[in-house]
């Protein structure tokens, strides 16, 4: 290829799972990360916010998560985020509950509710307790009985993701979020690219790298990321300055104290 494309950055990844020429492969992708969440396979799904590369790629202010509809009238939403920050559960709740509570038009009633399914993909670790690369949460109790089997929130932390050997659908495409940057379709690609759905997926990426206009795009929103990134530490920077000035000013003021004790008791 030209260049070198990251499926991750999201004008890629709207294009790679919600371009309707990509519908199989989002098919594909839902089967393969839902899996055992499903009691049958998907087989066709309607996108609800389709790609449009011409008004996506000249619209700093798109929407870059793919949501869709299959066959059963269940709802899924699909979305790349690169940077964590303190915030992000209570956005992914929010739109987990926004997406299942809009199915709900004037006349409907609750019966008429479907399971939700919310898929993140995560450029950088969430969750600080455990290696597991993914996590599923439901509506449970203490005991872990599900209230409702109406969707669930799945995480998938693609820096956890480490495999010497492709077991599954899933893993596979797991290593194509974290290494399709370094791949090149121009020269032998590994074996466990060779699939129908990788093969078609890198002709996504080829067509980032060959057209000028889309690779522009692309550069424009991976020097955004940038931005955000460098953003986001020099704050995380100076949040840990200003808690490590806090901290000097409460030891000396408790060593103070300490002081005025001990020269009120040697007075008295």
């Amino acid at each position: 290829m030209k260049h070198r494309i990251d499926p991750k950055i999201d004008c890629v990844f709207k294009a790679l799972l919600g371009s309707e020429e990509n519908r199989n492969l989002l098919v594909h992708f839902l089967n393969a990360v839902l899996n055992v969440e499903l009691p049958e396979p998907i087989t066709s799904v309607e996108i609800l916010n389709p790609y449009n590369d011409k008004e996506f790629l000249d619209d700093k202010l798109s929407i870059v998560d793919v949501k869709a509809r299959d066959n059963k009238d269940r709802i899924y939403q699909i979305e790349i985020q690169l940077l964590c920050y303190d915030n992000l559960p209570s956005r992914i709740i929010y739109g987990w509950s926004d997406i299942y509570s809009q199915q709900l038009k004037d006349g409907k009633n609750y019966l008429q509710l479907k399971p939700t399914f919310s898929i993140w993909l995560l450029g950088k670790n969430l969750i600080k307790t455990d290696d597991n690369y993914l996590h599923t949460y439901k509506l449970r109790d203490e005991d872990g009985q599900v209230l409702v089997e109406h969707g669930a929130i799945l995480l998938l932390e693609i820096e956890k993701f480490h495999a010497s050997h492709i077991e599954n659908e899933r893993e596979r495409w797991l290593q194509f979020f974290k290494e399709g940057e370094s791949l090149d379709d121009d020269t032998q690609l590994p074996d466990w690219m060779i699939t129908e759905e990788m093969r078609q997926a890198m002709n996504t990426l080829r067509q980032f790298s060959e057209k000028e206009r889309d690779y522009h795009a692309y550069q424009a929103r991976q020097n955004f990321i940038r931005e955000q990134s460098t953003i986001q530490e020099e704050l995380q920077i100076e949040r840990m300055e200003k808690q490590k000035i806090s901290a000097e000013r409460d030891a000396v003021k408790a060593e103070n104290e300490k002081l005025k004790a001990l020269l009120a008791a040697q007075q008295s």
